[in-house]
């Protein structure tokens, strides 16, 4: 990274959505992110979601899909994830902005009597404590180098036009005016959807609307992508690009694709990286020369998505949840399976299986449980499905099918092992049934470091040290004797019942820094 570059003002990228929600802005922002990387430069991420919740840590999966945490502890929305897996960083819980969290803010400075009697309103002091927000989040390293970014990303959730997220596209608007045109670009993500029969006719009339929405509350698209089942014709593009005051060069089409993964390179091949490097007066020039682009990251990128496109091979996986109507439920669970494929160069086949209907012995469910290579459990809440999922690690135990249990898993592989190896018939976890708290029936305890009052925050989150015993399969793994994960859970294995476990041969190889805690 040259001086010149990392000297100057962090610039800003701002992506906002039209027409519908869910468009496909947090891979827009993600991708773009990716292609700054691959110019040299240090990119941040930042997510805006207008609700009024304070974190995202109290929401159902089947609202927005998982909660994503962060190492810091910081429940978020899954976008960040993303962030996080395409620029390779690691972000904070203050990169996810909320209009609870903005609002409690001002109402504690209100209370303290900060702001000298003055009438505390949406203007200046709503969005002056965005305001500050982002640029706070705009300076923080992220990637480890301890320098910070050169390229904030910053996504505004929902759509343009929603009452909720006024108070954001305003203070956006004066982001720009405060930090200039050459340090500002907005990029709005819009749908251009077909109708009529096949092969239909594509309408670019959303994205007009959407796009005067936007220029009515003070903002301009610098660059309007475009988002198909197929390819966006030119001849709409000319049509959206005269509507928008813009050169049709800066008008791109971004149809779907099998793999999300592709975008940034589809990105390159309309050069929406070097146009938006050109707004942004980051290519180079005698006051400010460019840095050099960061190859390595771009050809490990590009060796990536090959070895996706091109794997030999396929890997069958059974997902065992109970939030399956949310496809977005199990998002990270899901992008680390597809990672793990791609380092033993095989793709993955993932079979979704409501823990439910095994439960109710559904043989069409079965069936597929027993089609695949391995089995996995993810987290959740609540004792729905439970029996389910059970039945399916009990069948993967006497089976001998390759089982990872994460969270919920986990604890209900004890629970399991503790019916059926041990001989507590009715071993639980005092989540499901609280009169078990205290009994032989308790296999899963609540942590002391828990509130049963307060639900938002108080679970044992973020990145924890485990300690890992050499010659165990996760130590074999990991290749370490210590390891940093992320937690997000109230209930632990019921100490008093390890040394019974471990005799009958279930083996508790990670411990928490303070030897407490069974993994």
């Amino acid at each position: 990274m040259t001086d010149a570059i990392s000297s100057t003002q962090t610039k800003f990228v701002v992506v906002t959505g039209g027409v519908i929600s869910g468009i496909g802005k947090g891979v827009t922002a993600s991708s773009l992110g990716v292609c700054m990387k691959m110019l040299g430069l240090r990119v941040t991420a930042a997510k805006i979601d207008p609700y009024l919740n304070v974190d995202a840590g109290t929401m159902s999966p089947f609202e927005h899909g998982e909660t994503f945490v962060l190492d810091d502890g910081g429940e978020t929305d899954l976008d960040l994830g993303n962030y996080e897996r395409f620029l390779d960083c690691i972000l904070g819980s203050d990169s996810n902005l909320t209009t609870g969290k903005i609002y409690r803010n001002v109402i504690k400075r209100e209370r303290k009597g900060e702001y000298l009697g003055k009438t505390v309103q949406i203007i200046p002091h709503i969005t002056n404590e965005i305001l500050d927000r982002i640029q706070a989040v705009s300076m923080l390293p992220v990637d480890g180098s301890g320098s910070k970014p050169d390229i904030c990303m910053i996504e505004l959730g929902g759509t343009i036009g929603d009452i909720e997220s006024m108070p954001f596209v305003e203070a956006l608007r004066q982001l720009q005016l405060n930090v200039g045109k050459e340090n500002f670009c907005l990029v709005h993500v819009s749908m251009v959807p077909t109708v009529g029969p096949s092969p239909g006719e594509q309408k670019s009339k959303p994205t007009q609307h959407s796009v005067k929405e936007l220029r009515s509350l003070g903002l301009a698209p610098d660059f309007i992508v475009c988002r198909s089942k197929t390819p966006v014709e030119i001849d709409i593009r000319k049509k959206i690009a005269l509507f928008a005051s813009l050169p049709t060069k800066c008008v791109l089409s971004l149809h779907d694709t099998t793999n999300i993964y592709r975008v940034p390179l589809e990105m390159q091949d309309r050069q929406l990286d070097t146009l938006v490097a050109e707004h942004l007066k980051i290519l180079g020039g005698e006051a400010t020369p460019a840095p050099p682009p960061n190859l390595d990251f771009a050809n490990k990128w590009t060796s990536m998505t090959r070895a996706m496109d091109n794997a030999q091979g396929e890997v069958v996986i059974a997902l065992v949840g109970k939030y399956l109507a949310q496809p977005d439920a199990y998002l990270s669970v899901q992008s680390s399976l597809s990672h793990a494929c791609v380092s033993v160069e095989k793709s993955l086949k993932l079979i979704y299986i409501d823990s439910t209907a095994i439960g109710e012995q559904d043989p069409r469910a079965w069936e597929e449980l027993k089609s695949a290579d391995g089995i996995l459990v993810p987290g959740g809440f609540g004792d729905r499905g439970t029996e389910g999922k059970i039945e399916v690690i009990k069948y993967a135990r006497e089976k001998q099918v390759p089982f990872l249990g994460i969270c919920l898993g986990m604890q209900l592989a004890v629970v399991e092992y503790s019916r059926n190896v041990l001989g507590i018939e009715k071993a639980t976890s005092s989540e499901f049934d609280p009169s078990v708290a205290g009994s032989k029936d308790e296999a899963i305890v609540f942590m002391p470091e828990g509130s049963k009052e307060e639900m938002g925050g108080t679970m044992r989150l973020g990145s924890r040290l485990t300690y890992l015993k050499e010659g165990s399969l996760a130590y074999r793994l990991y290749g370490s004797s210590q390891v940093y994960e992320r937690h997000r859970h109230r209930y632990e294995v019921n100490p008093s019942l390890v040394s019974a476990l471990e005799e009958k041969g279930l083996k508790f190889t990670g411990l928490d820094d303070q030897a407490t805690e069974l993994k």
